[in-house]
């Protein structure tokens, strides 16, 4: 059997990039104004994919799906597909330094985008959606953490 390298990281062993994802690991329930829910981050076996299930209300619209974000070697960037209940595929890209989290709807640099601070002990994060024309406050706090 071959080893493949992809992007720096054999076909067998996860891209490094992937472990500044571990902060999102757990259960966190979401709030802020006029939405709350539940979001779960856990690694799929293997550790290339990153796995989020979300159950967000919004008003009177809840949204549920499933989110898979893992290293694309073409684009160096952590990348995700979210398939959603009612049948939308969105494609995000994320980027975490230090505390900072930034999700990128589309491609980095997009104008619509989430921007958040994790606490100094990683139990909370705070931020917004933004885009042109809108956006609103988040709140995410770790209720549950990463079961090993």
């Amino acid at each position: 059997m071959t080893d493949k390298t992809l992007g720096g990281a054999s076909a067998s062993t996860p891209h490094p990039t992937l472990k500044t994802l571990d902060v999102l690991v757990g259960t966190w329930d979401v709030s802020g104004p006029g939405h709350h829910g539940t979001v779960t981050y856990e690694w799929m076996p293997g550790g290339h994919f990153l796995v989020q299930r979300v159950h967000l209300v919004q008003g009177d619209h809840t949204t549920s799906g499933v989110e898979y974000i893992g290293y694309d070697p073409g684009s160096g960037t952590l990348k995700s597909h979210f398939f959603g209940s009612t049948g939308e595929i969105l494609e995000y890209v994320y980027e975490v330094a230090d505390r900072e989290l930034t999700i990128w709807f589309g491609q980095p640099g997009s104008p619509a985008r989430y921007r958040g601070t994790f606490d100094a002990e990683g139990t909370s994060a705070t931020g917004a959606w933004a885009w042109p024309g809108g956006g609103y406050q988040s709140t995410m706090t770790r209720v549950h953490p990463a079961i090993c």
